[in-house]
């Protein structure tokens, strides 16, 4: 059972990073009990966030802003999720900071500014020049070379399908202008 186990959840992983290079239109994997092995379960933004491995300081974040139970919700949204690898651009310090309990408050206004209250694929974002965030300001959209910015982030993932939503990856974090 272990070593099934182990091997889905490294099929999940492997079909993860699939999706977050940018393979359009699939689905993150989840066995239910009593299934088989080739049934694929779409589940929720923040599970395909925790499942994919490439989302740990973006779920960490949610946590402290308190909106894991607002993205487990019913949606639809669009979430343009930064990768760990994108948090890793932020200014040093700058992640600790937002992370203490006292910034809360503006840790979820920049995590807000980070999904659209509609579910869109990125053939749809890809149409737009902007679009209003949770958060109540709007994000500029730009294709400039063949890639799908949002403000001066590249959307690097597309289309990871959830039940609530849709994900696209960021390759940095977006800040809204205060």
């Amino acid at each position: 059972m272990r070593h099934f186990k182990s091997l889905l959840t490294l099929t999940t992983c492997i079909g993860l990073l699939t999706l977050g290079t940018g393979a359009a239109q699939a689905q993150s994997n989840k066995s239910t009990p009593g299934s088989t092995k080739d049934e694929k379960k779409v589940v929720d933004i923040v599970e395909t966030a925790i499942e994919s491995g490439k989302f740990k300081t973006l779920v960490t974040a949610l946590k402290a802003a308190d909106l894991v139970k607002t993205l487990k919700g019913k949606g639809p949204f669009t979430v343009f999720a930064p990768s760990d690898e994108a948090f890793t651009k932020l200014p040093d310090g700058v992640l600790d900071e937002l992370l203490k309990p006292e910034n809360q408050k503006k840790l979820a206004g920049i995590l807000t500014y980070h999904v659209v209250p509609q579910s869109l694929m990125a053939s749809d974002v890809s149409k737009l020049k902007k679009i209003k965030t949770v958060q109540g300001t709007e994000v500029m959209i730009e294709v400039k070379d063949g890639k799908v910015l949002v403000n001066k982030s590249t959307i690097v993932g597309t289309d990871i399908k959830c039940t609530n939503g849709v994900i696209h990856v960021v390759d940095a974090v977006l800040i809204p202008k205060e």
